[in-house]
């Protein structure tokens, strides 16, 4: 398949699903549907975004004929269903972070597509823009020296209303799944699966965790940090340390933004400065064009989001949210269910 004969689905009519969808036609990329319980807000989604074809159940969106890939767009506790929904009817499938409610749905999902030999990748869109492939070049050029850690921040002040989201655990509210996946995600990425972790932080009555801090120790003696919340604003940095410098990139670091490298030898002194292209979006079409990518070339999951990497994040998720809504558990304990 060439990129342009690819055409996307998009399941949910949200607010991420109009930025996916305004991001690939920004970039050229087509989507031919999109589909929403309710058919006139799939209607209005439809002709908000000049999307050709709207559906009012996600099985006919799956079973559209002029669907190559659908993009699952709806709250976490949702995903594997929708998906395993795409993935019976034979179309690859790009799930929203984080991947899914749980880990033993990730794993569900991934032995689907894997049994029926169908493409499938968790959107974390974050890992596939232009930032991170030029710190992925430092660490390939050594630059930094041997890495040792990894600290990231995400903050957000979020929707508390009654009827909002992120505060109801039925539609899979918290800060770690919204925001401090982020964090997780890239620690796995850049220092591979911890062995052990330790959490502090808060939660509501109804088990909705509110803020975390997490410190996780991964192989060779290097750690991560990823601090969340959100129920507050702070800062949005993020720094990867090696042995021989540094790199600290800028707020808001989870989204096309820049860095600055710093030697060991020099330490107050900058010793190159990265700053993104301008893009024609928000950038969320660069994880569009790896799926369009691995399609092309007949890979069934993308070598930058493994699908195993996927469920030991989800694995890390559990851990950590258990630790936070039931305070009795240990505060440092090994990982035993991650590899």
């Amino acid at each position: 398949m060439r990129t342009r004969d690819i055409q996307w689905g998009i399941l949910g009519a949200g607010r991420i699903a109009r930025v996916f969808a305004k991001d690939l036609a920004a970039a050229g990329l087509r989507v031919s549907a999109v589909a929403a319980r309710d058919p006139a807000r799939a209607a209005r989604f439809a002709q908000e975004t000049d999307i050709p074809r709207f559906h009012g159940s996600y099985r006919a969106l799956v079973e559209d004929p002029d669907v190559d890939v659908v993009y699952v767009a709806t709250p976490q506790p949702f995903h594997a269903d929708q998906a395993l929904l795409a993935i019976e009817a034979g179309k690859a499938v790009l799930v929203e972070k984080s991947f899914t409610s749980d880990a033993p749905s990730a794993r569900r999902l991934v032995d689907a597509a894997r049994s029926r030999s169908v493409f499938l990748m968790e959107a974390l869109w974050t890992r596939f823009l232009p930032t991170f492939g030029e710190v992925r070049a430092e660490l390939a050029r050594g630059s930094l020296g041997e890495l040792r850690s990894v600290v990231t921040h995400h903050f957000q002040k979020l929707d508390d209303s009654p009827t909002g989201r992120h505060y109801d655990p039925a539609l899979g509210g918290g800060a770690v799944a919204d925001l401090g996946v982020y964090g997780v995600s890239c620690a796995f990425h850049l220092l591979g699966a911890p062995h052990r972790i330790a959490v502090t932080g808060s939660a509501t009555p109804s088990g909705v965790d509110t803020s975390a801090s997490v410190l996780m120790r991964h192989g060779g003696g290097t750690t991560s940090t990823t601090v969340t919340s959100m129920d507050t604003p702070g800062p949005n940095a993020a720094a990867v340390i090696g042995t021989e410098g540094w790199i600290e990139l800028d707020p808001y670091w989870f989204t096309s933004t820049g860095f600055t490298r710093y030697d060991a030898g020099r330490p107050g002194s900058p010793v190159r400065r990265y700053d993104p292209p301008a893009l024609p979006g928000r950038g969320m079409y660069f994880q569009a064009l790896e799926v369009e990518r691995c399609l092309r070339e007949g890979e069934r999951e993308s070598p930058l989001m493994p699908l195993d990497e996927s469920i030991a994040v989800m694995e890390a998720l559990d851990e950590i949210r258990g630790r936070l809504v039931a305070p009795a558990a240990p505060a440092d304990a090994p990982l035993a269910g991650l590899r």
